[in-house]
């Protein structure tokens, strides 16, 4: 299994190559606030661990490992991110505290996180109920 960090050059991998076609050291760096030399370190890493193929100066793809590893730290995240609106969580919180937490979780955690939220959205009852109990505890 991937390490926390490696899960998220792998996240920002795959959301680059799906939104712009491709990902280069340059762009992986700005979009997690790093420098190259250590972009370049990771994916050197994540190459010898058959998660994406990096030939340099060249660029880099995911492997079909990576592509579905990837896909599935996207999905977590979208996942985590819908669970916290689900329970009212401010907006303006969501995105550090799904950050705070997608590394900590198990992949049990996320099963039963995707149940709780189905169950809510079942039937927009439960989720009024939901708000209401919220509504006399703020």
């Amino acid at each position: 299994m991937p390490t926390p960090s490696m899960e998220d050059y792998i996240e920002q991998i795959y959301l680059l190559i799906e939104n712009k076609g491709y990902a280069r050291v340059s762009d992986i760096a700005e979009s997690l606030s790093v420098h190259p030399s250590s972009v370049t370190k990771m994916v050197q890493k994540l190459d010898k661990d058959d998660y994406l193929v990096y030939e340099k100066y060249r660029g880099l793809i995911l492997t079909p490992k990576g592509k579905k590893i990837g896909k599935r730290l996207v999905d977590r995240h979208k996942l985590l991110e819908q669970f916290l609106r689900t329970i009212g969580v401010k907006e303006e919180h969501i995105y550090e505290d799904v950050e705070g937490i997608e590394h900590h979780l198990s992949w049990d955690a996320i099963d039963r996180i995707v149940d709780l939220v189905q169950y809510f959205e079942e039937e927009e009852s439960r989720l009024n109920d939901l708000r209401n109990v919220q509504g006399r505890n703020d």
